[in-house]
């Protein structure tokens, strides 16, 4: 006899009945009925499937302390977007695309998240939305194709799910999970017959990780320092480059031995090589003491050049950092035949920004240099918004907090903040300040400093700022935790080369340590800390301000 429609059915699980689960320590085994089969029928059981409703929310693994310069890549607050859109996901198809569609973005953590949120979907709705076969078989292929990547927690956690959503287990996905985890046992010890893994190979394994992050700094030294010559590939020292950069670990031997592999192998690397192993030295703010960095680096710009110029840009951004000017690349990359060649590609607006960086470099460090300029027509804002890390980050800034400072100290109209000066270098706050010492409200006074700056540099170096007869700027310089290396005492070379253009331009900078940020307990000991660095400078505003005002508008008139 046919159950009418909306009558629930006899044969599924009552609310009430009880569900047992393994504790820890036991095993556990599925149904012997494939919930598969459950999930690609249109009356599946919400008791059947609420074992996954006991799944906790998979994290992101990482290792590492927990402050907030320090978030691990691809997880956490600063990249938690994509997981929120599979949480809130409506149907299994949306969690699909929202996996498919983004591949930059998705890391091992969020397959998990997506097979426990196909569960809730199918448990939390009275009428569970259907799912098609293909969208299964879509979705195991991806995690099929990723779970090389995945740590051993989230291999664990994929199975678990896997097996409570009635997976086949000899089916691919468990079969290629099940692999993944043999893979991950502990190696049994290498018998005398059996070469050892050398450390070369460690090092790229562990490099290699998606979540390797800081990896104790010995071990990385032991496994390259044991490595043999012909283990130290350029894949290899490539990703340790990376690896350096990215977590910004300014460690002089590992940096040592970068700039020593690349001095000797340098007939047999390219540019677009060149560019990576040079990407720490620039961001880290190191230069090595290797004698032959320079000369082979000239050597590789000369005989590279034509060949990829954004590799060619890339390389001489990071010695731009350093301070250092190969003047024959720089007459290259100036060259008309050079700008007309990358006019019209894919990176053009990339290296021209790179480009107007590099000649605001030639303008402000390298007087005496002859050679060919960017035109202006090609010139664009080298900066214009804060930094995608300060926006990325802007949770754990003290921006805000010192904005408020600011505004109750000085008024609204005494700063302006993120502000972007010419050619383009975006400042946290900047004050104008006339001679007697007055802080003046904004808006009465052009904020900008001329730029280019030759005319009035040697005055303003020479004299005090605050004896000028035109108003100066003072701008205040929010000096984050991630601005730094991963030591805490050497800014990156991006920071470092800001704060430099923008002294040489005029503008008198007045940095905020985080270390004295974050020691001020509360709104009115940070408007303390705010009075005296300003008073440190010589500033003064309210009535005091107000009577230096009209005392300089006096003896003007």
């Amino acid at each position: 006899m046919r159950r009418p429609r909306g009558e629930p059915d006899s044969r599924a699980p009552r609310a009430t009945e009880r569900v047992t689960y393994a504790g820890p320590g036991e095993s556990w085994s599925p149904s012997p009925t494939s919930m598969l089969r459950l999930l690609l029928s249109a009356q599946t059981s919400p008791a059947r499937l609420s074992g996954l409703l006991l799944i906790p929310p998979v994290q992101p693994c990482y290792l590492g302390s927990s402050k907030s310069g320090d978030r691990p890549f691809g997880g956490g607050p600063v990249q938690g977007g994509l997981q929120r859109l599979l949480e809130q996901a409506r149907s299994p198809g949306e969690l699909l695309r929202w996996l498919s569609q983004n591949p930059t973005k998705v890391r091992a953590h969020h397959y998990p998240v997506a097979l426990r949120r196909l569960g809730q979907l199918l448990v939390s709705q009275p009428r569970p939305p259907p799912v098609e076969k293909a969208t299964l078989q879509d979705l195991s292929q991806l995690i099929i194709r990723n779970c090389p990547s995945f740590d051993v927690h989230t291999i664990h956690v994929c199975l678990h799910l896997a097996v409570l959503l009635g997976f086949p287990s000899d089916g691919p996905l468990l079969c290629a999970l099940e692999r993944e985890r043999r893979s991950r046992l502990p190696p049994k010890p290498p018998s005398p017959h059996q070469p050892a893994v050398h450390g070369g190979q460690r090092l790229e394994t562990a490099l290699s990780c998606p979540h390797f992050l800081r990896y104790p700094r010995q071990h990385l030294i032991r496994s390259l320092a044991e490595a043999r010559p012909e283990e130290l590939t350029p894949h290899v020292m490539v990703l340790l480059a990376q690896h350096l950069a990215r977590h910004r670990l300014r460690e002089p031997q590992l940096l040592e031995a970068i700039a020593h592999f690349l001095v000797v192998e340098e007939a047999q690397l390219n540019s677009k090589v060149v560019q990576k192993l040079v990407l720490p030295f620039g961001r880290l703010n190191y230069l090595p003491l290797e004698q032959q960095f320079m000369p082979c680096l000239e050597r590789i710009l000369a005989r590279e050049a034509g060949v990829a110029p954004l590799a060619t840009v890339n390389i001489l951004m990071s010695l731009c950092q350093l301070q250092r000017f190969p003047s024959k690349a720089l007459q290259f990359v100036f060259s008309p035949s050079f700008i007309n060649h990358i006019s019209g590609t894919p990176p053009s607006l990339i290296v021209r920004r790179y480009l107007s960086l590099l000649d605001t470099a030639v303008e402000l460090e390298l007087p005496g240099y002859q050679g060919p300029r960017l035109p202006q027509r090609q010139r664009v804002p080298i900066f214009p918004q804060p930094l995608i890390t300060d926006r990325a980050r802007c949770k754990y800034s003290h921006k805000d907090i010192v904005a408020e400072g600011l505004r109750q100290l000085l008024g609204e109209e005494k700063y302006r903040q993120d502000l972007t000066v010419p050619p383009g270098y975006c400042t946290d706050f900047l004050l104008c300040v006339g001679s007697s010492g007055a802080v003046l409200p904004v808006r009465t006074q052009d904020p900008f400093l001329p730029y280019p700056p030759r005319s009035c540099q040697q005055d303003q170096a020479d004299s005090n700022p605050t004896t000028q007869g035109s108003p100066q700027r003072v701008v205040l310089m929010l000096r984050e935790r991630w601005h730094f290396c991963r030591d805490g005492r050497v800014l990156l070379g991006s920071r470092a080369l800001r704060e430099r253009h923008l002294g040489l331009m005029g503008y008198q900078l007045l940095p905020l340590p985080f270390e004295e940020l974050e020691s001020q307990r509360g709104l009115p000991q940070l408007k303390s800390y705010l009075r005296q660095k300003l008073q440190a400078l010589g500033l003064r505003w309210g009535p005091e301000g107000a009577t230096a005002l009209l005392m300089t508008v006096s003896a003007l008139a």
